[in-house]
């Protein structure tokens, strides 16, 4: 079990052996590559630069990015560019939607930029995007990634009523960590109240929020961070490895091993998490599909 005194493992300097990738490739991936630039549709797969890209690519899944690709925030670890957003694209929707039913996914996961420049953060473009999923693939479940909406409960309210399957806000790092790396108009407490309120509007739904690990936090304030989540009742956790995407966002502070996550996977289930998925190459929606799945298994069973 994790606890505040957890001893770390000894520090990595160079990018050990667990957190090697082989570059993205393969007939399936190629496919998918193309479909996506046929329709003019972003997935933060590319903008983030993920590492699981081949997997997931290989295996047909993809998290679509709507909004545009220009974020109007600029945390200190992604790799999304930021910017002054383009004009909204009300086409999106519709081709997310085709593009779901021409893969034939039983699990759709959307996720956007900030777009503080909007009066609704992008919410109505959100639930439009759920609206046009649910209508075009029946047995399609919905998982949304969203913005905090600065708080604002209307845009929050716009996409529970679209009614996704599962709502996920990540709340990223800890809280002494986060105005570090996530400065300007985000904030910990608003974060931990868009997931409670999220909950509230939804309580039948499935609620998901993630974390990375190695920006600088202490064992204890990672337990803390999970403890946060219980609080407001979040069904699903993430945790994993930060990487730099470049010398120009924050440095790694370390690597965690893959027994550490190990233990944070046990301890969060020990906390309550209906689901915790905790690996060094592990993010937000990775294996949501599979998560999404035995979830619903559990649900249908009773457990």
């Amino acid at each position: 079990m994790v606890t505040t005194e957890i001893a770390l493992e000894p520090r990595f300097t160079k990018r050990p052996d667990w957190l090697k990738v082989r570059l993205p490739a393969g007939p399936r991936y190629l496919e998918l590559k193309n479909l996506m630039r046929e329709q003019s549709l972003h997935t933060v797969c590319e903008e983030a630069r993920c590492p699981n890209i081949g997997e997931c690519w290989g295996h047909g899944t993809a998290t679509f990015m709507i909004l545009g690709d220009v974020c109007t925030r600029a945390c200190r670890y992604c790799a999304v560019t930021s910017g002054k957003p383009t004009t909204l694209d009300l086409g999106e929707p519709m081709r997310v939607a085709e593009v779901v039913r021409t893969m034939g996914l039983t699990h759709a996961v959307v996720t956007s930029v900030d777009r503080d420049d909007l009066e609704d953060g992008g919410a109505e473009l959100f639930a439009a995007t759920i609206r046009k999923i649910h209508e075009l693939n029946q047995d399609c479940a919905v998982e949304v990634l969203t913005p905090d909406f600065q708080g604002r409960e209307e845009q929050l309210r716009a996409v529970m009523e679209a009614k996704p399957e599962i709502f996920n806000h990540n709340i990223e790092t800890v809280r002494r960590v986060f105005p570090r790396v996530r400065p300007g108009k985000s904030n910990y407490d608003t974060s931990l109240r868009v997931l409670q309120r999220a909950k509230e509007l939804a309580p039948d739904g499935l609620t998901k929020s993630g974390l990375m690990v190695g920006l600088g936090e202490a064992p204890h304030e990672i337990v803390e961070t999970m403890r946060d989540l219980r609080s407001v009742d979040v069904d699903i956790l993430t945790i994993g490895q930060y990487l730099q995407p470049t010398t120009k966002h924050v440095p790694i502070d370390r690597y965690y091993h893959p027994d550490e996550f190990a233990e944070l996977r046990q301890e969060g289930l020990e906390m309550g998490f209906r689901h915790v998925e905790s690996g060094p190459l592990v993010r937000s929606s990775y294996h949501a599909h599979e998560q999404s799945e035995a979830l619903r298994a559990r649900r249908h069973a009773g457990k």
